[in-house]
């Protein structure tokens, strides 16, 4: 269903509001935008913080990011916005942030490999690091359109996040999976750091991206080395194991009931509960000597009679 202008400005409002609360913008940073056509667009104006967006100060300007209708202008970097629209007909909706822990990352010059099952789903394997750029014009838009076709976020390095999709609603969730993402490998650091999904997960997960539709890159996100092909069958289970046979270590052979258990320490002491007999009583529950249930049944209650004969 098509939304109607006014809605979709509001919420590029409620969008604004929810990164300026979220701490995820300050000042005038920032900037949310959506394709009301093929060519018209609606954004943030400039110079504003994103506490005070208003559904009825909003800028709209043509493909070239001109004003087109009203007075307010767009922010110079509303040029990011339009060149990943120009790579991506599917595209709807921006939002451009600066989430801390996110941002820290790109400023760090390191990109984020998804580690979170779900997150493969929502934005791919990777969230890649777009290299250095001012953030305006042409120049400035170049180093997002060389990613944007084969992935929904993106770092910038030394600057913040973008995040895309058929909607706002998506754009920002994806925005605040990146954040969520960022945080939790930064708080891994301590202890060692995240660990990558297993190889075989990763295509399957995949696979269910492209397979749910989730815009352009679900089709165009290259697999990383090695994903891709269909595992190899594991190897044939013994008869009751399951697929857990292949990550879990086989516990060899069960004690059968004429093995004889031995302690791992000395014996007990004499004036320990056991009168010094430990080892035999847990030879006898182990069933150390015993040829058949019955005769453990026998063995112990003969065991028992004597302890109760001796006391």
């Amino acid at each position: 269903m098509t939304k109607s202008r006014s809605e979709q400005a509001q919420e590029i409002v409620r969008v604004s509001h929810a990164i300026h609360a979220r701490g995820w913008v300050a000042n005038h940073d920032g900037n949310v935008s959506v394709r009301l056509s093929d060519a018209l667009f609606m954004v943030t104006p400039t110079a504003i913080s994103k506490a005070e967006a208003d559904g009825g100060a909003l800028a709209v300007t043509d493909s070239s990011g001109k004003v087109a209708e009203g007075e307010a202008r767009p922010p110079s970097e509303f040029a990011l916005h339009l060149g990943c629209y120009a790579e991506r007909s599917d595209l709807r909706a921006i939002v451009h942030a600066h989430p801390p822990y996110a941002t820290a990352m790109a400023c760090a010059g390191k990109s984020i490999t998804t580690f979170l099952a779900e997150a493969v789903v929502s934005l791919g394997p990777e969230v890649p690091l777009a290299r250095f750029a001012l953030p305006f014009g042409a120049a400035g838009a170049a180093p997002l359109r060389e990613l944007i076709g084969d992935y929904d976020a993106l770092l910038l390095q030394s600057h913040g996040v973008i995040t895309v999709g058929p909607t706002l609603e998506l754009a920002l969730l994806r925005m605040e999976l990146v954040e969520h993402m960022a945080k939790i490998a930064t708080l891994a650091q301590p202890h060692g750091g995240v660990q990558p999904l297993p190889s075989d997960v990763l295509d399957l997960l995949i696979k269910k991206r492209r397979g749910a539709g989730l815009g352009q890159a679900a089709d165009r996100t290259p697999l990383p080395e090695g994903i891709g092909e269909d595992p190899p069958p594991p190897a044939e289970p013994a008869s009751g194991d399951g697929p857990m046979r292949a990550v879990l270590p086989h516990p060899g052979p069960a004690p059968g009931p004429t093995q004889s258990w031995r302690p791992a320490g000395p014996a007990p002491a004499a004036d320990a509960w056991s009168g010094g007999r430990a080892e035999g009583a847990c030879g006898l529950v182990y069933g150390a000597g015993v040829a058949s249930p019955n005769e453990l049944k026998e063995t112990v209650a003969a065991a028992v009679a004597r302890h109760l004969k001796d006391d």
